[in-house]
């Protein structure tokens, strides 16, 4: 991997580590529905422009059925699920099991793709849960001022973006990667777009509410994903897939730096334990240049 591939992978981490940053800021002053509408929405006009550059806009319409499709899965639906969790639980938390997006990608690609599915991935998803299991151990409670019913959004954003990887694969397989990003923002936005009208808050939040939406969609996702298909092209999904590890410690970074949250022990070890599953279902731990070679 060049310096400037390695360097744009750690920017790609810290950006998105600070989307749940951005996503807890704004989301308890406009809710779910408005403040993801407004991000897929303006991260379609960022993209919009770059796709119609590269000559790209007709796929839009051909393709617009399965781009419908995998921008709910891969967007609307996510974004919803973590601008409601994002309303109790802290950016540091949802990032963590953000983490888990890597072993549900692989457990939906064998359940509907056949992909082969090693015993030391199983394995790895094990503990991968496990590690949510510590990370949430006594505070996943259902009952009033509980995280129950927000740790389980988290965990459907992650198994919703599992769902759109196996779409894409199987329905939007030679698109381009910039117009699968930009489709999907922009049929989101039209999913998004009703409910959103429906519950647009009363009362208009500040300012500082407002710059958090315009970089959570500008920067967070439209720039976003402009380096996330540069590196794609450049080193490969499976590296490109290590950002994985790097958001959980952006996300609780910027949250304990701007929001004052608490870094606890709790939160490292079950940051650790998911690491560790999503590294051996993915196969990345394997790869890793650290591993004893066998002697020649």
């Amino acid at each position: 991997m060049k310096p400037r591939d390695l360097v744009e992978l750690f920017v790609l981490a810290a950006i998105w580590g600070a989307s749940f940053l951005l996503m807890r800021i704004a989301a308890p002053a406009l809710g779910a529905f408005p403040l993801m509408a407004l991000r897929v929405g303006l991260a379609a006009v960022v993209l919009l422009p770059l796709l119609a550059l590269q000559g790209g806009l007709g796929i839009l319409l051909r393709r617009w059925k399965a781009l419908l499709v995998v921008g709910f899965f891969a967007s609307a639906l996510p974004f919803v699920f973590y601008g409601y969790a994002l309303q109790s639980v802290s950016a540091g938390l949802a990032s963590i099991v953000n983490a888990t997006t890597p072993l549900f990608t692989a457990l939906v690609a064998w359940a509907w793709l056949n992909d082969r599915l090693t015993g030391t991935a199983l394995a790895g998803m094990l503990l991968g849960l496990c590690g949510v299991v510590v990370l949430v151990w006594g505070q996943a409670s259902f009952s009033a001022g509980g995280s129950g019913w927000a740790v389980l959004a988290c965990l459907g954003a992650t198994l919703s973006y599992g769902i759109a990887a196996a779409l894409t694969k199987r329905h939007l397989t030679g698109v381009p990667p910039m117009a699968t990003a930009t489709g999907s923002q922009f049929f989101a936005a039209l999913v998004l777009l009703a409910p959103a009208i429906a519950s647009w808050p009363a009362q208009l939040p500040g300012v500082e509410v407002w710059l958090a939406v315009v970089v959570l969609a500008v920067v967070c996702t439209g720039l976003a994903y402009v380096i996330f298909f540069r590196l794609m092209a450049s080193v490969g999904p499976s590296r490109t897939v290590t950002v994985t590890f790097l958001i959980p410690a952006f996300g609780m970074f910027w949250g304990a730096v701007v929001l004052d949250e608490t870094i606890s022990l709790r939160m490292l070890l079950g940051c650790g334990v998911i690491l560790a599953g999503t590294g051996l279902a993915t196969g990345v731990l394997a790869r890793l240049p650290w591993r004893a070679r066998r002697p020649d």
